[in-house]
Formats: structure tokens, sequence, C-alpha cells
């Protein structure tokens, strides 16, 4: 006899059997129990969660010799048959393969007659967002007048690309993704009656690695079992599924939050030893401090993290170590080096570096302290545009040379309004913002145009030859969308020539030139002022410190 593979074999035949979706089948047994069956019902949810299996149960307990019934007998002809995929009046339809409207034609020339040998005649459509709009538009109408002999049960992942006249004619029932807890204890159940030796900690990797998918779990289980037989080791399991052991990510935290950055780069080491990926090993250690912040918030975290009852106790033993503000700037870090590592050629070097970063970061306290001290500073400061008393000598690096003015750039050519005409106000930058806040993706596209002309009721812009937005402006929606907001904005009908540039050709500034000149010009004017100011003058004496960054505090800050 062929292997079944556990999914299969495992699957489930009751609604009681539907781990994490007791939702669905409570509303499904008393729809059935109060024979309020409604024709039509859409299954949605992530891969392997039970929409199919859900369906199937519904089927049997539909045309069961003992039903309709909330508790399917699984021994008579259509329990069996249905159970067995074999079933003459369950037809089981993957809306994948028979998208097109002559697929759909089908189905309704079969709706027509009775069933064979059962009370119901149900069409399970698998992935139907896959049918086409004809195919939508062709099953529409049999949705609207279905016959009292027919159940249709439509499953899928993309809800969003249904019409909505489909959805409207169907009792949506939305399967959530199972917890680790739930799926760790199935699968528990399953190792026993298959005689599988496992650990717990075992259990809740293979469950993690299901990413709340019982069948993508199942399926994991069986490959485990293949590798390591009926009796599994958890270095074993490690290193089949690639994950790093949760006590060394607690030992590298715990070095970190210790500031011990040596002992953080030899557990380094032993990941790279081990063979593991270094964008994997970060992207767990990023959801370990997504849970430390959890555990620190939230009084009883287990119900919002994927964590057993010892996990959680070390998790919760580390937590009280540290302080939210540095978690969050740990996690901030650790998210930018993810990014990075994934398109670095030293991804190692990247983790280093990163590592070396989150054990100097100082705790929350610390940087109450410096607030503190810098607080004290500024009462002890005698009053601004004069020195410090007895100022301390400061080695400073001489100033980098000032910038060559920008080359003038010619003016846009305007015209001489009479009183009637135009408000002098209503110039070109005025016109770039009006677009933005009309239309930002034309707005952008105005952003970057040279303004070549602006004679009323003549506006002519340019862009360098071969420019994607001389493409984007060809579109005849696009054009007859900006001439619209122009001709608003300037109050008259206006002519509007789009032309390309050569390489030579002299024009003025875009407005997103014009920006980044004078953002250029900002920051230059920020640093002169800051580096000049009586307090920071005192705070390079105090501190040994050198300016090397000047935000301004109207744009906000980043946590690095």
């Amino acid at each position: 006899m062929s292997y079944m593979v556990l999914a299969r074999k495992w699957r489930p035949q009751q609604f009681d059997d539907l781990i994490g979706q007791e939702h669905v089948s409570q509303t499904l047994k008393n729809a059935i129990t109060a024979d309020r069956v409604h024709h039509a019902f859409l299954f949605t949810g992530a891969r392997g969660v039970g929409k199919t299996s859900a369906a199937r149960i519904f089927a049997k307990a539909l045309n069961c010799k003992e039903g309709p019934t909330v508790n399917p007998c699984g021994v008579c002809p259509s329990c069996e048959e249905i159970t067995a995929s074999r079933g003459i009046d369950v037809f089981e339809i993957d809306g994948a393969s028979n998208t097109g409207v002559d697929d759909i034609r089908e189905l309704r020339e079969n709706i027509r007659y009775l069933p064979s040998n059962s009370r119901y005649k149900l069409f399970i459509i698998d992935e139907v967002h896959m049918l086409s709009i004809n195919a939508f538009n062709a099953l529409l109408k049999t949705l609207e007048e279905p016959p009292e002999h027919a159940k249709f049960i439509f499953a899928t992942t993309e809800p969003h690309k249904i019409p909505v006249t489909i959805l409207s004619r169907c009792q949506r029932f939305d399967f959530r993704k199972i917890s680790l807890a739930k799926v760790a204890a199935r699968l528990k159940t399953i190792a026993v009656a298959e005689a599988v030796e496992i650990t717990d900690a075992g259990l809740a990797m293979i469950a993690r690695a299901g990413g709340g998918s019982m069948r993508d779990s199942l399926s994991t289980f069986d490959q485990v079992i293949a590798f390591c037989g009926e009796k599994i080791d958890d270095v074993q399991l490690q290193g089949l599924l690639g994950i790093v052991d949760q006590r060394l990510l607690i030992n590298l935290l715990e070095a970190i939050i210790a500031g011990d950055a040596g002992r953080g780069l030899g557990i380094l080491q032993q990941v790279d030893d081990q063979g593991h990926s270094f964008r994997q090993f970060c992207q767990q250690l990023i959801d370990l401090v997504r849970s430390l912040l959890f555990v620190a918030l939230v009084e009883t975290p287990g119900d919002l993290l994927d964590a057993g009852d010892v996990e959680l106790q070390d998790l919760k033993q580390l937590a009280a170590t540290t302080d939210l503000d540095r978690l969050q700037r740990m996690l901030t870090l650790l998210m930018q080096t993810e990014a990075q590592i994934a398109h670095s050629n030293y991804p190692r070097l990247s983790m280093e570096m990163a590592l070396v970063r989150l054990a100097s970061l100082p705790s929350g306290a610390d940087v109450g302290n410096l607030i503190h001290k810098l607080d004290l500073l500024e009462k002890r400061l005698p009053a601004a545009g004069t020195a410090p008393a007895a100022p301390a000598r400061v080695e400073m690096s001489p100033p980098p040379p000032p910038s060559p003015p920008p080359e003038e750039e010619p003016p846009v050519k305007k015209v001489e309004a009479s009183p009637g005409d135009v408000p002098q106000q209503r110039d070109w930058a005025g016109l770039v913002e009006f677009v933005n806040k009309k239309r930002r993706a034309i707005g952008s596209v105005l952003e970057h145009a040279h303004p070549l002309d602006l004679t009323l009721p003549h506006l002519k812009i340019g862009y360098p030859e071969g420019s994607f937005n001389i493409q984007l402006l060809s579109d005849s929606e696009t054009r007859a969308s900006l001439e619209t907001m122009v001709n608003e904005y300037f109050g008259q009908s206006v002519r509007l020539e789009v032309a390309q540039m050569g390489e030579q050709e002299n024009a003025a500034p875009t407005f997103a030139q014009q920006q980044q000149q004078q953002q250029v010009s900002r920051q230059q004017k920020l640093r002169e002022s800051a580096s000049e100011h009586p307090m920071i003058k005192a705070a390079q004496v105090i501190f040994e410190a050198e300016v090397e960054d000047v935000r301004p505090i109207d744009k906000g800050f980043e946590s690095f």
C-alpha cells in the first residue's frame, strides 16, 4: 500500500477537528441546525488553514444519510465517497486550471440536473479568484437564481480579486492563521499516534516554521520524520530547518544588553560555523526583540506571542534587564541591518558592525542622565552672545571651504499682466504645488519640468531628451488631467506645450532643483548658527565633543 502523507492522513473529518477555526465551525453547525443554509459560501484565508477541509465536511454534513447533521457519520456511502474525493454529486473544481467561460457554462449545464443519489449537488471551487471576468459573469446568473438542490462553496487566498457582484451573493467566512500553541498541540497528538519521539521544543520549531498553516506544518513534520526517523533530535531538527538555537539568540541578546561586544562576536562566529544564513539569523533576532517589547508592554503577552511557557519565562527574565527605549532602538537598527544584508556582499561584516553598535547603545537611563547634565549646563551658561567663562582650549578641525555660489539661472519668461489678468502670485511654483495637492502622481511629473515659457495663455515646459516624463505626458488621459488643473489654477484656458530639450539648452531650474538648492542653503545656515551657539561651544568643551550633524527640530528626529 502506498504511503499517505500526514496532511492527507490527518485531514479533519468533523467540524470539531478544524483547529483554530471554531468561529467558522460553530456558525456552519448553527446554520444546519436551524435549517438556514445559504446557497453560496466564500471561505477566505491563508493557505493550509482548513478552507477546503471545511468545505468537504460541510458537504458531508448536508448529504450524510443521517443528515443534514452537524456530525456526519463518515460511514455511509455519501460520506465515504466525499472523504475519498469521488463523490458523484460533489464537484471539486480547480479555479486556476478552469478559468474560462466555457468551463463555467459546462458547470451551469450540469447544475440543471438533480443530484444522482444525494440531497444536494455541491460545487467546491478552489482558488476562485483565478476565474476570468467572463467566467465570473457567466457564474453570476446562476448565483442570482440558484436551483434548490445546488450549493456553492468558493475558496480563495485573495478575496480582493473577486468581483463585488459575486461577493455580495455569498456568505463570507474568514479563516484565521492557527496559533503556534494549537499547531504544536495537534502535532503532538499526531506524533503520539505515529510513534514518533520528539520534544516539545522540537514541535514548537516545526509549528513556527509552518507560519500558522497546519498543512505546511504537517508537510515539514513529514520531511523531519524522513530525515531523522522516529526519534527526532533537536540539534538535527535545527540543522534541517536552517534555524538558530533559541538559546543562542538569547545569549547574544544578553551580551548586547550587557555591552559585551566581544562575547557577541564569538556567538556570531558560532552562527557562521554552523552555516546559518545571516539574514535569517537577523530576522530571528528581530522576532525575539519584538517579543521582548511585547513582554515589556503587556501583562499577559502569551496570547500575542508564539512562545511556549519555558521560552516566555526566559523572555520575561531578559526583558527585566533592559528598558523599553533601548529595545525600540535595537529593533530599529536590526530592521535596517536586515535590509542591508539582503543586498550586501559581506553579510557577516554587516551583522558584526550592527552588533558593535547595538552593544554600545546607551540605556534610557544613560540618555536621561545626559539630558539632565545638559539642563544643568544651560543654567550655568552666561547670556547668549557672550563667551563662557574661562573656556578650555578645544582642538577643532578647520571648517570646509565655502561652497561657490550657484550659477545664476535665467528667469522664467512671464507676461506683463494687465489688471484684469491672472494675479501675480499665480507663478510656476504655485502651479506645481497646486497640482501636487490635486494629483500627487502628476505633480511629481511637473516637479521635474523646466518652465520654458509662461506667457499666458501659453505654457511651455521642457524635459531632457529621452526623459520618461515625456512618455507619461504623452498619455491622453494624463495630459488632459494636467491641462484641466492648469486651466483651473490660472483661471483661464491655457495652451500647454511639452518640448524635448537638447543637452546644451539653457533653461530655468525645475521646481525640484529649486527645492534642493533651498535645502542646501538652509542646512548651511543651520550649521553656522548651531556652531556659534554658546551652549554648543560649552558642550564641546565639557564633553570634548565635535559637531557631526545638525538637524532642524521642525523635521523631527530619527532613532539613529
